[in-house]
This record gives C-alpha cells, structure tokens and sequence, in this order.
C-alpha cells in the first residue's frame, strides 16, 4: 500500500498496481534455469585451482600425473592457456582482473592457477584436488589500517572523484560553537548471492555461444570479445535466470574466462562453475573501511564544516576505490566542504561493487556523526537534518531533480512514533532490556545509460518486446513488461518480454539503481512508436510489425542536476547488558524513489536492503589470516549473515517524486533501501545504552566491552 500522499495512476498497463512476477512459478517448481542448468550434447565440467599462497610466483604445475587420471581432458595454466588481450578495457574500464592464466604471478590467495576439465564434475574436481602447484613465495602485506604508509588518493576520476572541496574547512571549524570528531570503520563484506558463478561455453557454427550468471548480457558479450580478439557479432550470451547478483556479476569474472578458454582448445561445450569457498575470493567483496568525520556548527546545529575522509583497501592487480566520502556531497550544506577517498593497495582479492557501493558504508559514518552533533546540540536529529537542507548541489551547485528527504523524515516519524521518543539514553528498559530508537537519512544517486529495445506487433493482437535487460531477482521482467503494456495501451497479458540476450543489442547491465530505469526508457519508447504506428491503419503484416528504439541521444540531452532517491530510515533496538545481544524489533523505512512501476516487487527491493542494512550493523564480518593472507570464515557457516530470526517487523513505503525529465519517471530503488539502515541501528544502540558505537559489526564482545568501559568510569 502506498502513502495518502502517492496520487492514483490510471489503470491502463496495470503499472502502479502490484503484480506477482512473471517468473515466479517457474522459480518455485524448478522450472527457471540458471547458469548451471543449461544441458548441452558432449559437456565437459572444468574445475579451478586456486593458489593457496598470497603472494610469489609460480615454480611448477605437475599436470603429467592428472592428466593420466580417469576422464581427465585437459589441464590449462599459464604455461599453455590461449593468450588473452592484454590492453583489455571493458565495461568499467581497464581490467587486469581478467588476465586469468597468462603469466606466473601470484597476486593474492585464491587467485586462479588452473583449471583442470574433465568428463564430469566428479573427476574434475578429484583431479583439481590431486594437482601440485608449486610457488616461489615473497612475503605479502594484507594487513588493513588507517595510517598504513603505501595509502594514497587515486587520480582524478570521470565518476565521483576521489576528492572534492570546498571552501576553508579548517577556518570554519575553528569558528564552530560544536564540533564532533569521530572515527568509524566498517569490516570487509561478500555478496553471497544464492547462485554461485557459473558458465557454459561453446562454439557454434563459428560463434561464441555462452550462458553465463551475468547481470549484464550485452556487455558481457562485448567485454568477452574484446578480450579475446573476436568480432562482437561472433559473440552470444545468455543470462535466462540469475539468482542474486548485488554488484559481484557485472564484471567479466574467471569462471567465464575459463570456460571460454577450454571449450576454444577442446571444442566441445564446457561449464566452470565455482564453490561457495571460491566465491569469496574470485568475485570481489566490499573493502573494510576506515573513515573519519569532522562537523563543525553553530549552536542551532547548522553546520559550518563538513570534512568526511575515507580509506579502503584495493588490489596490486587492479584499482578500486569504495567511495564512502562521496556520500554527503549532495545531502547536507556547510560552508566548508571536503570529502576524500584514499586507498592501499595490499596482497587480497579486487574488491568490486557491492550493493549501494559507497552510500553503504559512508552513510554509517556520516549519518552517526550527525547523531551526534543532535546530541550535542540538544536537537532532535530529524530537526538538525531539516536545518541543513539545501536549496541546490552543497557541492556541486546544481539544482535538485525532485527531493523529499524532509517529506521522508515527517512522513516516517508520524508512523513510527518519533514524537513521543524520550531524547535521554539508556532510560527506557523492557525487562533486563535497555530500548533505545535511531533514525538516518538515505540518498543514492539516479542515473540512466542509454538502451535499445524492440517492439513487435502480431495478427493475433499480442506484442512481442525485446531487451538485453538482466532479472536478477529484482522483479525487472515483470515490472517492464507493464511499462510495454502501459505503452501499447493493452493489459499486461498481451505483452510477451524476452531479455537477457546479447543479440537483442545494447543495454546497461543490472546495477546502480539505473537498470529498470534506462532499459523502462527504451520499452516504453519503442512501444509507443508501435502503438502510433498502429493507429494509423493498415493492419500487421503476417511476420509482424516491429519498431526499435535507442535512447542514446535522449539520455545523452538530459540536463545537468543533482538527482538521486532520498529515504528515512527508522530502527528499534533492546539490547541486553548482561549478554551483548541486540535485537532490532522493528524497522520502517520511507522513500522518494521516483515512480513505483510495481509495488508489490519494490517493497520486496526495499525491505530487502534495510535487512541487508541490519545484517552490515550486527552480523557481517569477513576475517583476514595476516599471516597466511587468507580469510579464515570463507563460507556461510562462519560469515554471518542476518537469518530470519533475526530479522524483525520490516516496513517500506514511499512518496511519489518521478524525475520530470525521464518519460517513466523512475529513479531506481535497488539500492536505497541498504543506505542509513546500518546508522539507524547504530544510533538507536546509542539511544538504548548511551554508548556509541563506530565500529561495525557492533558484536556481543564489543557491547559487553563498552559496558565494562562505561561501568569503570562511573
């Protein structure tokens, strides 16, 4: 159910209206294949071999002894493994992560050594199991901290750039009636989709045929004939079904190089699909990060300074950079403004993007931070975030496409009951529980890339629609297949929509809010072409009527704004001195996160990040073996994640604020749910203990720890 505020929207199409996914029968009998379910006549199964030092080279691959074992087809390493494009630049730029087998360097744990193929996954995997690799050792540094010497600012950067500025940060905080100087980091987080990666290659014909768990068909496909050498037309992939992604399947990954690898040399299809083990160093993961922030205001709590510093770990093999600082540039004004994120680069696996990368774990720090500058101030925190609103970019200067974070905030506070909140912590008990509540604000940025797509028209009165979008379980194909209904001015049951294939032309991959909004562009253009077309008479030829669209010109004429969603985030905690233990009771999120196609799958998005929120507060830690380079908890069973019992009453809705200049109105939600979640948490452990804590996953040990502190200073 949507707000009193969200106006009706007109039947046709059923768009605003919930529907229950397209696939969803499919996917509860079994029906929906994945990567891994693809059958093909003569399949080989490759198994990776991963180094199990985190740095040094390679001496010796002894392959003789495992190619004479039962089914055992091929070994491939760096020492005959087809030669790759070393100048690769893919989708996201240059990419030395795919040069997977083509020299003897060890750059971390984990890094692909081989990859033995055999006649079935059985034998492969005995055989991967039996091959002795040995490494001429260097010693290796994975040891993450603030301070570390080889720290340093990244270059400037087409998108978000590592620093911005502006005004005298310094001056304006001397000037400060208050001022909050605190430190926060966040530990190393995994994705952990429920499907595992996994690829089936080979060649059809002449051309590249793949299958691939990708959320992002057409670029894939790009990047995999770049890489390789191969004509982009000899090249198809398919994504049918994905079982979760969250950033870690948009890239070119070693499972697909691989495979591609072994079907060219063996010519015959090969799959390569990883462990849960292998996932959590062949995928990337979210860097740990350790962030500083700086307030300085007056005693009405406007801020005169706002300085937010940020350190992540990146790869020797590649640059990435979480950009955790970048939060608050376009959230909150201050006369001094600087944000800076910075990097060391240490022997561990390329982190990559991760679910709201960035927002994620800056807003923990920064919407803490403002928690505490209420406190000090004597505000509340939703009055101090009201008294800081911008009227454009605090940064940038541009003016805002559309921003209801105050309408978020009054709208949340009315219905989780903020008003009658006691600002005193560590005052109200329910038993041997303390009760405390938090609140923090949300934004991610709403972006588009443009798209193609293609609409056809039957004699039978039904519409085919075509486009290389990805549904990574986000409800995407049913959302666009309204969007074309909506268009065509037909019910949704008329409309048939194909995606996930390459040869259906180019599309943004599934991934920074942006999927269903540029890939909605492009649907809803090429079906309203259709429909005109239609109108004018004539009928439908026997083989169809089809129309394509391309919106790289109308995205490209989009006018320079400051657009993004916006949200309030609102956390109930008890917490048990005696034991540590925190249970968030309830959670209620509100957002402006432009038009809402279908209401049923966006609260699904939405309170599916605020959990994953809570799970980044109080559970998800990965460990790292200084002395061996490796994590010691890679698997389910020691990296927590946040199970159903810890999960409690999750509410999500939102406010109706479509970008005026997009024809879908859509802003992209599935990110912003994860955004502030983790900082409600934490400021309402704050509310129900009087301690802060900054340091993520707020643990038993650490609670019990503060208490032990605070009970020694009394």
């Amino acid at each position: 159910m949507t707000t009193a505020t969200t106006p009706p929207r007109p039947a046709t199409g059923a768009v605003g209206t919930s529907h229950i996914r397209l696939e969803g029968r499919d996917k509860v009998t079994g029906a929906a294949r994945y990567a891994a379910d693809f059958p093909a006549d003569g399949l080989a199964h490759g198994w990776i071999v991963v180094s199990t030092v985190a740095r040094g080279r390679i001496r010796s691959v002894a392959d003789t002894p495992v190619l004479a074992m039962p089914g055992v087809l091929a070994v491939l390493h760096h020492g005959n493994a087809p030669r790759l494009k070393e100048d690769f630049s893919g989708t996201f730029g240059p990419d030395a992560t795919t040069q997977i087998l083509q020299h003897d360097r060890v750059p971390h744990a984990g890094w692909p050594v081989a990859l033995v193929v055999a006649e079935t996954p059985e034998q492969a995997r005995e055989a991967a199991e039996s091959l002795t690799v040995t490494y001429a050792t260097e010693p290796h540094d994975v040891d993450f901290r603030p301070g570390h010497p080889a720290a340093y600012t990244p270059e400037a950067r087409p998108v978000r750039p590592a620093a911005a500025e502006k005004g005298d940060v310094e001056a304006e905080l001397a000037a400060s009636d208050v001022v909050v100087d605190a430190r926060y980091t966040t530990a190393e987080e995994h994705h952990n989709p429920m499907e595992p990666h996994a690829a089936l290659a080979h060649w059809d014909g002449g051309r590249l045929d793949v299958v691939d768990t990708t959320q992002g068909a057409h670029a894939t496909a790009q990047d995999l004939a770049r890489l390789f050498g191969l004509d982009p037309a000899a090249v198809r992939l398919r994504s049918e079904h994905v079982g979760g992604g969250f950033g870690c399947k948009a890239q070119v990954r070693a499972h697909l190089v691989l495979a591609v690898m072994a079907a060219t040399l063996l010519a015959r299809p090969v799959r390569v699909a990883l462990t849960r083990a292998q996932t959590f160093t062949l995928i990337g993961h979210r860097s740990a990060t350790a962030q500083r922030v700086r307030l300085g205001a007056g005693a009405d709590g406007r801020l005169r300074a706002l300085e937010h510093t940020a350190l992540s770990a990146t790869s020797t093999v590649q640059e990435f950079v979480e950009t955790s600082a970048a939060y608050g540039r376009s959230l909150y004004d201050a006369r001094g403004h600087r944000t800076v994120d910075s990097v060391v680069p240490l022997d561990i696996p390329t982190p990559t993007y991760m679910r709201a990368p960035g927002e994620a774990p800056g807003s923990f720090a920064l919407e803490c931070a403002l928690d505490e500058l209420a406190e000090r101030c004597g505000i509340d925190p939703i009055v101090l975030r009201g008294r800081n609103e911008p009227a454009v970019g605090p940064v940038s200067g541009l003016p805002f496409a559309g921003r209801r974070l105050l309408d978020c905030f009054a709208e949340g506070a009315r219905r989780f009951g903020w008003d009658g909140r006691d600002p005193r912590p560590g005052v109200r008990r329910d038993g041997r529980w303390l009760v405390g509540t938090g609140t923090a604000a949300a934004t991610f940025f709403a972006g588009a890339f443009p798209a193609t797509a293609s609409a056809t028209a039957h004699p039978d009165g039904t519409f085919t629609v075509r486009i290389a979008a990805a549904d990574i379980g986000t409800g995407a194909r049913t959302a666009l297949t309204q969007l074309a209904a909506e268009a065509l001015e037909v019910t949704p049951g008329r409309v048939r929509l194909l995606i996930a294939d390459s040869d259906f032309g180019a599309a943004w991959v599934a991934g920074g809010s942006m999927g269903t909004r540029s890939w909605g562009w492009a649907v809803t253009l090429a079906a309203r072409d259709l429909r005109e077309r239609l109108a004018l008479g004539g009928g439908v030829p026997a083989d169809g009527l089809t129309v394509r669209s391309d919106t790289t010109q109308a995205v490209g004429a989009l006018a320079a704004r400051e657009r993004h969603s916006y949200g309030a985030q609102f956390a109930e905690v008890a917490v048990d001195p005696g034991t540590g233990e925190i249970r968030v009771r309830r959670m209620l999120g509100v957002f402006a996160a432009g038009r809402i196609v279908n209401p049923l799958t966006a609260r699904s998005q939405l309170t599916g990040g605020m959990i994953w929120g809570l799970s980044m507060a109080l559970h998800e830690e990965a460990v790292r073996d200084t002395a061996s380079g490796t994590l010691v908890n890679a698997d389910l069973a020691g990296y927590h994640i946040a199970a159903h019992a810890d999960v409690p009453a999750v509410e999500a809705d939102w406010l109706d604020d479509p970008d005026p200049e997009d024809p879908v109105g859509i802003k992209g939600i599935g990110e912003i749910g994860a955004v502030g979640s983790a900082a409600a948490i934490a400021n309402a452990v704050w509310h129900a203990t009087g301690v802060r804590h900054r340091n993520l996953p707020i643990r038993p040990d650490r609670v019990l720890t503060a208490e032990r502190d605070r009970a020694g200073h009394r």
